[in-house]
């Protein structure tokens, strides 16, 4: 930028000098002008010539010099450097704006590390992270990048996760816990024990994703694209037709200013405010996206995403947390301690999510003794022996399969329930359910606001879990015991209530839900939480598995296109409006200049404003 704006600035001088200087000698003016018109034009000028000699002749290098080279043999000096003087203003501006787009991305995507500490023995290394694989273990000292994902071994400290995420608030992580690659190590040192190539690693899927973003282009801008290789040739012969065709049918029409109309007509058409504005405004809107811990993989999803009309979500890790826990304990005797520290006694020796949250809860609670034995029954629950007693722990089945239910049981709440039994007198049953997620219903809440119409939960889960969640949340509908193939029907059924350009956004996270986000029209992934296969699949990322970013980026999305289609209809009625006065005679080169460069430089201003993350 530095560069050109030295070109532009000399040539400015020569192009003032040429203006001012006294009138005679002709030859000097004549000379100051083609000296400021080579400081500032000769790219563009190699470039058409190069384009022409590749056989890519009508575009915008073309115009420009086929323009301003014209005025020159009709004797109008200084409007020729002005031409090409002010085009390259306009790519200046073209250039700086879209620096700014990509140092908004790269600020957030500034996450690839140099290296990676290794540890040989007690020796630490540093080495390329493509050298690192899985089982190796590294260092992270404070302050430096997590180059790839793994476990962390020894250490605790606070990682800034806003690269990922979008989050500000730092996140604690210690002995056990996953890391991701990307986020920054703030306080402790941490040893890390590698589970992923860096190929294959958080910080790698993610420059994938923003770099390959720009390749898939919405429809307007393979409109644009389509427009612009047929509206070019066309003015082209529009021009010639207009220099030559008034001087050879009208008597007394000189063809010097019908060649300065046609000269006008070529600088106006050039097409460089569309091209240029369009593309810009969806690659400021996946920034401004990338910014707030979304990522969009292209144009042509982020238009889609603006469209959105039905939200579908799939139940567990999406729209509640997917961690069991504890919600109601109802002992028949009234012991509730009791009985929880009998549950969680005889599931002690068990892996299962249920039994694990029956433990977590009776921690601190009801200290559970150890049991005798411990003998499990599949599909049903456990029988252990603890204090020469013997406790069934298990399903309602179960229960009656023993003859244990008393008679006029209610029916279990929704959620899992666990039953609780000693010496063959029935003591109560502790119900354990999925927790919503912080913010999932003002997310669905935000969603309706944005004219989403219907919001729908899919899961695998029982019907009347299904209903609960789906009314805690304040969703239009929910379909229960759902196989990923039921699913997919279901989305199938769904996209057949779309109305005019309407689209239907389904989110999830697990790798069961890959089919499902391939199919719907816009699939977005929770990132934070999700399987690489939802990831693969989807069109969009929640970086940090929030879902208040999701009517966020609806917003966003909406507003880049309001943009993109501000940005076309300005410069398509500037320039129709433009091209008529100059075919007319009533337009000089400075109104062309204006309607090329002055319009693309507007257009580009305008782009600029999908950067901003909306609140």
């Amino acid at each position: 930028m530095k560069k050109n704006l030295w070109r532009i600035g000399v040539s400015a001088a020569f192009f003032l000098a040429g203006i001012f200087v006294p009138a005679d000698p002709h030859w000097l003016s004549l000379l100051l002008e083609l000296t400021a018109y080579a400081v500032i034009g000769w790219d563009v000028v190699w470039k058409a010539l190069r384009n022409i000699v590749r056989g890519q002749v009508f575009d915008e290098n073309f115009l420009m010099a086929l323009a301003s080279i014209g005025a020159f043999f009709v004797g109008e000096y200084s409007e020729a450097v002005a031409v090409m003087l002010f085009y390259q203003v306009g790519e200046l501006f073209q250039h700086y704006a879209v620096e700014k787009s990509r140092r908004s991305i790269g600020e957030l995507m500034d996450i690839r590390p140099d290296t990676a500490t290794r540890l040989q023995g007690d020796e630490a290394v540093a080495v390329d992270p493509f050298e690192v694989h899985p089982g190796d273990r590294i260092l992270v000292r404070p302050g430096e990048r997590v180059p790839l994902d793994g476990v962390v071994e020894k250490g605790t400290s606070l990682l800034d996760t806003s690269a990922l995420t979008g989050e500000s608030v730092p996140r604690t992580v210690e002995e056990g816990q996953e890391i991701l690659s990307g986020c920054v190590n703030q306080t402790g040192v941490l040893t890390v024990r590698v589970t992923k190539e860096f190929g294959e690693s958080t910080v790698s899927r993610i420059l994938d994703l923003v770099e390959n973003a720009s390749e898939k282009k919405s429809k307007r801008e393979a409109f644009i694209t389509r427009f612009a290789a047929v509206y070019t040739p066309i003015v082209v012969i529009a021009a010639v037709l207009l220099a030559a065709v008034p001087p050879l049918l009208v008597p007394g029409q000189l063809f010097g200013d019908w060649l300065y109309r046609a000269l006008t007509f070529l600088v106006v058409s050039c097409p460089c405010a569309l091209v240029i504005s369009v593309p810009l405004s969806f690659f400021g809107g996946i920034g401004g996206a990338s910014r707030m811990g979304v990522l969009v993989k292209g144009g042509n999803y982020l238009e889609a995403l603006s469209h959105a009309q039905i939200a579908v979500f799939d139940k567990t890790g999406t729209l509640t947390r997917g961690v069991f826990a504890v919600q109601q304990i109802t002992a028949v005797n009234g012991q509730e301690n009791r009985l929880l520290a009998l549950a969680a006694s005889a599931e002690s020796r068990s892996t299962h999510p249920i039994a694990q949250s029956l433990q977590a809860y009776a921690a601190g609670r009801s200290p559970a003794p150890a049991p005798d034995t411990v003998e499990e029954i599949a599909g049903r629950g456990v029988c252990a022996v603890i204090g020469g007693k013997t406790v069934r722990v298990g399903s309602r089945a179960m229960m009656e399969e023993n003859g244990l239910l008393p008679e006029h049981a209610p029916e279990d709440p929704s959620g899992t329930v666990v039953h609780v039994a000693e010496d063959g007198q029935y003591l109560g049953w502790i119900q354990i359910r999925d927790q919503t997620k912080d913010g999932a219903k003002d997310a669905m809440a935000a969603l309706k606001r944005t004219g989403v119409e219907k919001t729908v939960m899919l899961t695998g889960d029982n019907e009347r879990t299904a209903r609960e969640v789906a009314g805690e949340l304040g969703l239009d509908a929910a379909y229960a015991q759902l196989l990923p193939d039921g699913k997919v029907r279901q989305v199938e059924a769904l996209l057949q209530e779309k109305r005019g350009n309407g689209t239907l956004l389904f989110v999830g996270d697990g790798m069961n839900d890959a089919p499902v986000l391939a199919r719907a029209d816009v699939g977005i992934a929770m990132g934070a939480l999700g399987s690489d296969a939802a990831i693969e699949a989807a069109d969009v990322v929640l970086m940090n598995d929030d879902l208040s970013r999701l009517p966020r980026a609806i917003r966003l999305a909406r507003r880049t296109l309001r943009i993109a289609n501000q940005n076309i209809v300005f410069a398509l009625a500037v320039k129709v409006a433009v091209l008529v006065l100059s075919a007319l005679g009533l337009a000089n080169m400075w109104f062309a200049v204006f309607a090329d460069v002055g319009v693309a430089v507007l257009a580009i201003c305008n782009a600029l404003r999908a950067l901003r993350a909306p609140t």
